[in-house]
């Protein structure tokens, strides 16, 4: 019990120094757990001391407690090593505690005095700063062509002018600079189509031979991943239609399949 007393300098008791980490703490570790009973054995009342199955079941919650530790660390390194490749959201605080996001994909996992690390662009992340894991489909669906909203299109064959629509050409990797046009299993020849930016205009030339009614669009995007959008953008066709008994020009080819006129003799 002599490290209980403090000594006593010129009249004042001194102060021991504790070089003990004092930090609080809610979690109580295995070696904080054998301390404890190693301490309520040595100051243990000599009159009542504890039984030799107190100490036994005091022991097999120890084993326990170190058991199941070990099983959390190997759960956590297991879920870090699957990590990598993944592209994943970290929270950190800077210097000012301001709380900052880093997104980025994990190069590796470093794993120091039972510490686990995750690496992202270069910098070293502690596991309990991941924030999120994003599954890579997603984010290429964010980089993608597309059109989020249904666009109708009309023209009229009377007062025939050029349809113009607004789309997302994509971005980044997947960003395309020219598309294809289908309607009515027609594709839209390429000379008739323009495309400026995000603007793509259809000439009137290349709908003047639709009849009236209401047609589904498909455009095709030649990004990487030939992005197909069909059923988004619907063109209503008005106007006179054309008349079937029309005499045709007579300098276009005649169709293999129509009847031959019986020749003069």
């Amino acid at each position: 019990m002599s490290e209980l007393i403090k000594s006593v300098s010129s009249g004042v008791v001194e102060q021991r120094k504790d070089t003990t980490d004092n930090t609080g703490t809610s979690a109580l570790g295995k070696d904080a757990f054998l301390k404890l009973l190693v301490t309520q054995m040595k100051y243990q009342d000599p009159l009542n001391p504890n039984t030799d199955t107190e100490f036994v079941a005091q022991l097999a919650t120890f084993s326990q407690l170190e058991q199941l530790q070990n099983l959390g660390q190997t759960s956590t390194n297991a879920q870090a090593f699957s990590l990598v490749g993944k592209d994943v959201v970290v929270k950190t605080t800077n210097s000012s505690g301001e709380i900052i996001y880093k997104q980025g994909k994990v190069d590796y996992v470093n794993i120091t005095k039972g510490k686990v690390q995750l690496s992202i662009n270069g910098n070293n992340y502690a596991m309990d700063d991941l924030y999120q894991v994003i599954d890579s489909y997603f984010l290429i669906l964010q980089d993608i062509p597309n059109i989020l909203q249904k666009i109708d299109l009309e023209f009229d064959r009377d007062l025939p002018e050029d349809v113009t629509f607004q789309v997302n050409m994509g971005k980044g990797d997947y960003v395309a600079d020219d598309v294809a046009i289908v309607i009515k299993g027609k594709v839209i020849e390429e000379k008739y189509i323009k495309v400026e930016g995000n603007k793509i205009t259809i000439s009137k030339e290349g709908l003047a031979e639709f009849e009236p009614g209401v047609y589904n669009a498909t455009i095709v995007f030649n990004d990487p991943l030939y992005t197909t959008v069909a059923d988004k953008i619907t063109i209503n066709v008005k106007g006179t239609p054309s008349d079937p008994d029309e005499p045709k020009d007579p300098d276009e080819p005649k169709d293999p399949d129509e009847p031959k006129e019986p020749e003069e003799t």
